[in-house]
């Protein structure tokens, strides 16, 4: 487009009317197109509802049956367990070297037997926090009592 014909088309485009009518009527198709629309009930369907429902549903007591059937942990299993696998290995790590004094052996008996005892009261009560704690210092004090008893004298200064 140059330049006159586009000012002659601006020219032409000022001058049209501003309301610019229908070549012919539509009112009559709108009319018509209002009045044969049929009006559909809007049943919604309730399956999508009801399956999100049951979906949640089956999670919530998958998650609930899983908890549920977690094996419990058995810290004093463990716990002992462990430690035999320590005592063992100090054992069997000093077997050749010389004790130092001679009655350790008694002071670990009586520290087995603390154990034997707090084990027993760990059975009626396995959980309890004070009774672990006290389990795993006196399996701390027959690892500490076989390690004293058979460290060289130069490590004692």
């Amino acid at each position: 487009m140059n330049k006159p014909d586009f000012e002659q088309f601006l020219k032409e485009s000022l001058e049209q009317t501003k309301d610019i009518a229908p070549r012919r009527d539509l009112w009559k198709g709108i009319e018509n197109a209002i009045a044969s629309a049929p009006l559909e009930d809007k049943q919604s369907s309730y399956w999508p509802k009801l399956t999100g429902i049951a979906a949640c549903l089956l999670a919530g007591l998958m998650a609930w049956q899983v908890v549920l059937n977690q094996p419990q942990q058995n810290t004093m299993t463990n716990m002992s367990a462990f430690f035999e696998q320590q005592k063992q290995s100090l054992l069997v790590q000093y077997e050749a070297q010389p004790a130092l004094t001679s009655d350790w052996q008694a002071q670990l008996a009586e520290l087995e037997s603390a154990e034997q005892a707090i084990k027993a009261a760990l059975q009626s009560d396995p959980e309890n926090a004070a009774l672990l704690q006290m389990l795993a210092q006196v399996y701390q004090q027959q690892l500490d009592l076989i390690n004293k008893v058979h460290e060289p004298r130069w490590q004692q200064i």
